[in-house]
């Protein structure tokens, strides 16, 4: 039957840095689109900055269990979830555009993106496209990762190589990424081993890393959405993921993971994440020109590919692959299920976003 819905697009923190940003890239679109948040007055200076009129609204609501009553009242066609906390707020927000509506959030954690990920048949029978990981360090590599496997057989060994570079604006650091600060460290390291999901030591596989244009970066071994989404995208039993934004040094990693452990005692997390979200920030100009998504495959009989994506300020291509994302869910072109970016809609988008391939 037909599933009757706005045509309009829902931003979900509105009033974040990712959050206007999406908004301004839709508007910019002349998609309709409502923001939505906790904050009347926030909200209104963010709609009238947009300057769209009748075209963009407001919805004020303040929890997750608020937004999906909304949600399930009001039948948007697209709900863009950044209120952060993915692994708690997802899957309500999810079932609440079902059926027929669809969703995409920034989650970049393996607990959150698996979750998700696990609402395919259900998101399928309700013909509605979820799609998580929908920013650049997921896009940014998995896209890499399909390319290079197209045409091929799966792959023995893949590593992923999330290397951000991202501006920092003045301001508090936020309940949103605090809190997924923590969780990478009470989380600890993961990787693939003969197909499964093992743990291993926050910060292991680290990088030294020369960029195509010449500069140079570590990295490091951190649990992350990366890694779900490469090994998905090829197959390959044996999979790592690491990232430009955890600690290389000897003596930091090193006290990472009693770090993880105490801020497992659930007290201490929310002390922690506190202190963490309201810690400010001094604006800082990004650390290098570019941010890379990388990818390594190597096949059983030894044959080795090596691809990059470059992109601008990570947290601008981020921006920019969410509304590319929502503009698309809007016009119908999502298939239903629940997928990271690239599997939903092709590789093709990591460059729609505002990225360049550069591939053997």
């Amino acid at each position: 039957m037909p599933d009757a819905r706005t045509g309009e697009v829902w931003i979900l923190g509105a009033t974040g840095r990712i959050g206007a940003a999406v908004a301004a890239r839709l508007a910019s679109r002349e998609v309709p689109t409502a923001l939505v948040g906790r904050d009347r007055d926030r909200l209104d200076k963010a709609h009238a900055k947009l300057g769209q009129g009748d075209r963009v609204k407001v919805v004020v609501a303040g929890t997750a269990e608020k937004i999906a009553e909304q949600i399930a009242q009001q039948r948007p066609t697209v709900v863009v979830n950044t209120i952060g906390e993915y692994a708690e707020t997802a899957l309500r927000l999810a079932r609440a555009c079902m059926p027929g509506g669809h969703y995409l959030d920034l989650a970049a954690d393996p607990t959150a993106t698996s979750r998700l990920l696990d609402l395919h048949e259900e998101a399928a029978a309700a013909g509605s496209t979820l799609v998580t990981g929908a920013g650049f360090g997921v896009l940014a590599t998995e896209a890499v990762v399909v390319a290079l496997c197209a045409g091929r057989p799966a792959p023995s060994h893949v590593r992923v190589d999330a290397l951000a570079s991202v501006a920092i604006e003045a301001g508090v650091v936020g309940a949103a990424f605090a809190a997924s600060i923590i969780d990478v460290l009470t989380t600890g390291g993961l990787r693939y081993e003969d197909g499964r999901l093992t743990r291993t030591r926050l910060g292991a596989d680290a990088q030294h890393l020369t960029l195509p244009d010449g500069q140079k970066v570590k990295s490091a071994g951190a649990p992350s959405g990366e890694l779900i989404a490469a090994r998905r995208a090829s197959g390959a039993p044996n999979v790592t993921a690491t990232s430009a934004l955890v600690p290389t040094g000897a003596a930091v990693r090193a006290i990472l993971p009693l770090a993880g452990k105490l801020l497992s005692i659930p007290a201490l997390r929310r002390f922690a994440v506190r202190q963490l979200a309201g810690l400010r920030l001094k604006a800082a100009s990004r650390p290098r020109r570019h941010s890379w998504g990388h990818a390594v495959i190597t096949w059983p009989d030894g044959t080795s590919r090596e691809g990059w994506l470059r992109a601008d300020d990570g947290m601008d291509y981020t921006a920019g692959a969410a509304a590319e994302i929502a503009a698309r869910l809007a016009r119908g072109e999502g298939k239903p299920g629940a997928y990271t970016p690239a599997a939903a809609l092709g590789p093709d988008l990591a460059a729609a976003a505002g990225g360049t391939f550069i591939l053997p």
